[in-house]
This record gives structure tokens, sequence and C-alpha cells, in this order.
């Protein structure tokens, strides 16, 4: 698939993390922006983004769904681009991956064997001179989780992470009609079949509990993993001074 087979559009489930109240403040708005896949964005919206101040990109995609779409527009734009996949593989998601339900299951497992590249994300993060996006394909599962490391970084409640989590719910059908040109051929792939996925995985009542098993898995010490894998006190200082607002 070359850029001029893309079928470009408009994030559907796109948010900065602005106003997310966190440890002696909230979340500034311009310093991180979650999305879905900005691989596959319009032109438009590209420029609209580095207008706006996008000065780096975090993409959590494996190596399979990167060689099929690349980078898109906003490969031709001055933004840095950082590649750190969360798994080597879609086929690697595991069989709980087709039930948003047991999505829990994935998170905890891809906490702990992606702790180093979630580091590594906080750290491009905290010393990018302008805002970060991070995404993955729906912006929903490894989004989620870098979503929800970072937020604990900065001293977030379990409360509000949940509920930025559930925010994707709101999108779920755009989502998987946005998805469907490029992550329905990487599925039949590793034989899953999108609609059959989508009709388990998106449901009209989106489920908080995945984020909520992983939070629970954490401990008292939820940024214990992280602090093994690298994640310092500096670090968070980095973060919470670029972030707190």
């Amino acid at each position: 698939m070359t850029i001029a087979d893309l079928v470009l559009s408009a994030p559907v489930n796109l948010r900065d993390l602005g106003g997310v109240p966190v440890a002696g403040g909230s979340v500034r708005s311009g310093f991180a922006i979650r999305a879905d896949d900005l691989s596959v964005v319009d032109q438009q919206t590209a420029e609209d983004l580095v207008v706006d101040g996008l000065t780096a990109i975090i993409d959590l995609r494996s190596i399979d769904e990167i060689e099929l779409t690349g980078r898109g527009p906003l490969g031709r734009m001055p933004v840095t681009y950082h590649h750190v996949p969360f798994m080597a593989s879609i086929g690697d998601a595991g069989p709980e991956a087709h039930d948003q339900t047991q999505f829990g299951t994935m998170y905890v497992r891809m906490f702990e064997a992606a702790a180093p590249r979630i580091v590594e994300a906080l750290a491009i993060i905290a010393h990018a001179p302008g805002a970060v996006a991070f995404h993955c394909a729906a912006g929903q599962d490894r989004t989620g989780v870098l979503a929800a490391s970072l937020l604990l970084a900065l001293g977030a409640s379990e409360e509000a992470i949940v509920a930025d989590y559930v925010r994707t719910g709101e999108n779920s059908d755009a989502i998987m009609a946005r998805l469907e040109p490029t992550i329905g051929r990487l599925m039949a792939k590793f034989g899953f079949d999108l609609d059959e996925a989508a009709r388990a995985a998106v449901r009209k009542e989106f489920s908080p509990e995945p984020m909520r098993t992983l939070l629970a898995s954490l401990g008292e010490d939820p940024l214990q993993a992280l602090r093994q894998a690298g994640l310092t006190d500096g670090l968070i200082a980095q973060l919470r001074a670029r972030a707190v607002a």
C-alpha cells in the first residue's frame, strides 16, 4: 500500500489531555495529545496539528502496521517521529483481544512487557519542545495504557484515569469505520475478521473495567514497574514541570 492508496481522514478519537486533574493542578493544554491512527490523517488535519504546536509523534503501532501505512502526510512535515511499539505484532494481543470486557488481561500483560518502552515514551514527552501526540490504531488500548502511565506519573487519581479512558467509548463506531481500510487487512493476515471483532469488542456500553483491572494490578505503588524499567524522580519532575498548569 502506497501513500496514494491510503484512505486519509480526520482522526475520530483524538483529544488533548489538557484539563485532566493531577497532583498540584491539572494537565496543561497543548502538552500531550492521544489519538487514533495519525498515519492516515488528511492533509488539512496534519497542517492544523502542526500549526497548533505539534512537534513530536510517538507511534505505538507494530512494524506490520507501519509497513502498511508508512507515516502519511505528517511524515512530510517538521515533526519528530518516534517508533515505540508496545507489541511486536497485533497477533500478540491474545484471544481476549476480541472482547472489550476482557481487555484488562491484555493491558496488564502489555504494561509489564512494555515497561521499558513506556518509560522511553514518557522521556520523549518530558523533553519535547512542544505538543506530543501518541497513537496506535484505534487510540484505545496501547494509547490507553500510555495515557494511564503518563497520568499516573503526574499524580492523577484512578477516577481521573478511568474517566479519560471511557471517553473513547463515545467514538467506537467512528473508530471501526476509520480502521476498516487498513487494520482490516492486517487482521485478515492474522486470521481475524474485523466485523466479528467489532461486534464483540465495540459495544454501546463501553466498559471501564479493563482500565480498572490494569490500575488494580499495580498495587500500592503503581509506578514500581516503571521505576524498575528506568523511570526516575528526575524524569517525573521534568514531566510535571512541562505538564502541570
